[in-house]
């Protein structure tokens, strides 16, 4: 397949219909989004969505996010919308929150993993609404990379994994969150949060109340336990290297990395740590800017294989507001490695 790509800045593009066109006939299109870009297909046709997974080497039971460009496209999506789905949409979207109900008959099981719910967004990227809205149908798309690597932030990362497996791809730039969307189910008796994002915890308390935080969050899923969103389940946004997530203080991970300069190991660390790291340093923002590190995480973590390290011994970052997203990326990445120093 010779996969075509095309620089985008404008909504208004021309070729945006091009999109639209191969989306409605069961292609392949990689979008970009706030969060990362994704790997669209028409969400109503099982055929198509199934070839999501072959691109990517997905497992079939890792559920999927439909897109869409408008609250019209959200009611027949699914069975219900309750008070508190529509207080959410209201306060974060378009943005970065998905939010999980049970889903309508329309949504094909393939979506949503075999689960009697979907997962909905509306991104707030102009570009992929106007893609949307060219398809007219909602769009399923996961994260458009090769299953278990870093997440793509721009279209060099998405042709690097996909080129010649899709369709199209549309190039918007740098994604500006970095990490994927929020995840709150409501198919329950209470909110859960099942992947932290953009949208924080203390963000959707505000509007919500209290909510409840999925184990899952902090640890892998337990033995035969079914994935209720992505991202949960399998080891994630991995590089090839060994990924060990070191937790101490700045002298404390310092201190580390002297101990083991003679390895063929980088530092995945803050940027204030990288003049006086004892190892080459790759940078993944500012220890005091969550924001710098989700917008940083992925591409630091390919930056380690470019780097041709075997080990990145990667710093704890602060698991609160959007550095719990950044922490999660991250312990996955490192399939649950840490070290207390």
């Amino acid at each position: 397949m010779n996969t075509k790509r095309f620089h985008v800045t404008d909504a208004a593009d021309p070729r945006l219909q091009e999109a639209g066109a191969i989306l409605r006939r069961g292609g392949l299109v990689a979008i970009p989004t706030e969060t990362v870009y994704g790997l669209a297909a028409n969400a109503l046709d099982e055929t198509a969505v199934k070839a999501i997974f072959a691109a990517k080497g997905r497992p079939v039971d890792n559920p999927l996010i439909v897109h869409i460009a408008n609250r019209a496209q959200w009611s027949a999506l699914v069975k219900t919308i309750p008070p508190e789905a529509e207080r959410l949409a209201a306060a974060f979207w378009p943005g970065p929150l998905t939010i999980i109900l049970k889903k309508s008959e329309k949504i094909p099981a393939v979506v949503s993993g075999g689960l009697d719910t979907v997962a909905v967004r509306m991104p707030s990227h102009i570009i992929a609404r106007a893609i949307i809205t060219e398809a007219g149908v909602p769009l399923a798309a996961p994260s458009a990379n090769l299953s278990g690597k870093p997440s793509p932030t721009n279209a060099d990362r998405v042709q690097e994994d996909l080129d010649g497996k899709i369709d199209l791809i549309i190039d918007a730039g740098d994604c500006s969150v970095g990490v994927e969307s929020t995840v709150v189910s409501l198919a329950g008796k209470t909110p859960r949060l099942l992947r932290p994002g953009g949208v924080t915890p203390a963000m959707l308390e505000d509007v919500l109340g209290k909510i409840e935080i999925d184990p899952a969050v902090f640890d892998r899923l337990a033995e035969g336990e079914t994935a209720a969103s992505p991202g949960m389940k399998y080891k994630h946004y991995a590089p090839r290297a060994k990924v060990i997530l070191l937790k101490g203080t700045a002298a404390q991970y310092r201190a580390f990395l002297q101990a083991h300069k003679d390895e063929n190991a980088v530092a995945l660390c803050f940027a204030e740590e990288a003049e006086a790291s004892p190892l080459p340093a790759i940078c993944y923002g500012s220890a005091e800017n969550s924001l710098s590190q989700a917008s940083r995480i992925f591409e630091a973590l390919r930056q380690v294989d470019e780097s041709g390290a075997e080990i990145a011994y990667a710093h704890f970052p602060p698991a609160e507001g959007l550095g719990l997203a950044v922490f999660n990326r991250l312990v996955r990445a490192a399939a649950f490695r840490i070290l207390e120093l």
